[in-house]
């Protein structure tokens, strides 16, 4: 999942600033502006699977180093 996570996160910051996304082994399954809303998403699709729920942050809550 964090491999996921490395590889789309340019692709994830640009379609989904401000929202949680949901992911199962490796795909995006959820995306919502709740951590609970896009989990019991996931959840209700992939009952016996783990769920990753990650923040991907606006621009303005990103942090650029020199």
């Amino acid at each position: 999942m964090e491999k996921y996570l490395l590889k789309h996160s340019q692709e994830l910051s640009e379609k989904y600033p401000g929202k949680y996304v949901a992911i199962v082994e490796d795909g995006l399954v959820a995306v919502d502006h709740s951590a609970v809303h896009a989990f019991n998403k996931a959840k209700a699709e992939f009952l016996d699977k783990e769920v990753c729920i990650s923040y991907i942050p606006t621009e303005e809550e990103t942090v650029t180093l020199l």
